[in-house]
């Protein structure tokens, strides 16, 4: 992967995060909600394991998935970190904004 392609991978990540986390946060008023759930955005971006089988293959589908994240690229893992960022960021934002006096919905 070139590096202009892991540039724009990393700002669209990060932006699509920052978007999501964005609106989840004006709609349910909870600030940190989106960085709650990252971790299983990233399992369903990472993992090739149906997501029910969690529940009823945990001894199989456990070590699957930390397979998957164990053989990511540090490519891929900086472009994940950067969506990771993006939530982060997106939760400061809220609450500078409702610091100061905004009030979404």
């Amino acid at each position: 992967m070139g590096i202009i392609q892991v540039f724009v991978l990393s700002v669209l990540f990060f932006i699509l995060f920052f978007g999501i986390a964005f609106i989840l946060n004006m709609l349910l008023r909870s600030t940190w909600v989106m960085a709650v759930v990252f971790p299983i955005v990233v399992v369903f971006i990472v993992d090739d394991v149906p997501f029910t089988s969690y529940f009823t293959q945990p001894g199989e589908a456990f070590p699957a998935l930390w397979d998957d994240l164990i053989s990511l690229q540090a490519v891929d893992m900086f472009i994940l970190l950067t969506g990771f960022a993006g939530t982060i960021v997106s939760g400061i934002v809220i609450k500078i904004l409702r610091k100061n006096g905004y009030q979404m919905f």
